[in-house]
């Protein structure tokens, strides 16, 4: 009997920036980290403290230990990277980093990012991956938007970058928050095309559903 083929792995870096919706982040890591992945993460001030006020870390403001939010076993596989670690990988382009997902992506963070502002780690690494021709993933969840908003989102899909906001469906008929948080999670996922089980596909119906318009027809 043939051995299974090895798993293969990648690097990603994911950044959380202070938009509301860390979990998505929270679960995006975790999962990678689950599929052997590697994952490089920095995080901007605001986002620590939106850890703290959504998710509930206790962490220290002023020296953060984010590997402690993952279980021991994944922590391996994970690289913590400061906001000013201007020599960590996600900021140069010979990393070979697979793809930069920034998530969730705050309007300010968007907005430097589109206009080619890096002042931060999560900012040069977003910079890098749109440099290099890489993947690039940004997950706003705001709303409404206004026009400012909606520009910078359309200058950067116009570079290339992936524009997907945190926008759950319902039609798999969600019955947790967690069910929602996987549906952008997978989301993502499918755009990095890395194989996941977070949700089930569609499948075409084996019949056309009823409808009280159907009654009288001939």
């Amino acid at each position: 009997m043939s051995a299974d083929p090895p798993l293969r792995t990648d690097r990603f870096a994911v950044c959380f920036s202070g938009g509301s919706g860390i979990a998505y982040g929270l679960r995006l890591v975790e999962v990678l980290l689950g599929a052997g992945h590697e994952v490089h993460l920095a995080a901007t001030q605001a986002a620590l403290r939106v850890l703290v006020h959504e998710a509930g870390a206790a962490i220290d403001l002023a020296r953060p230990d984010l590997a402690a939010l993952f279980e021991a076993a994944l922590r391996p596989r994970l690289r913590v990277h400061a906001l000013d670690a201007v020599e960590a990988a996600p900021a140069s382009g010979s990393a070979g980093l697979r793809a930069t997902i920034v998530v969730p992506c705050s309007m300010g963070s968007l907005a430097r990012i589109a206009h080619g502002f890096s002042s931060n780690l999560v900012e040069r690494a977003a910079d890098v991956a749109l440099k290099e021709g890489r993947p690039l993933v940004v997950v706003p969840r705001e709303t409404p938007l206004s026009v400012v908003h909606l520009e910078n989102m359309l200058a950067l899909a116009r570079l290339g970058a992936i524009v997907l906001p945190a926008m759950p469906g319902f039609y798999h008929r969600p019955q947790r928050v967690e069910d929602l948080v996987d549906f952008v999670v997978g989301k993502i996922l499918d755009r990095l095309r890395v194989e996941h089980p977070l949700v089930r596909r569609w499948q075409t119906p084996a019949s056309r559903p009823s409808s009280p318009w159907d009654e009288g027809e001939s």
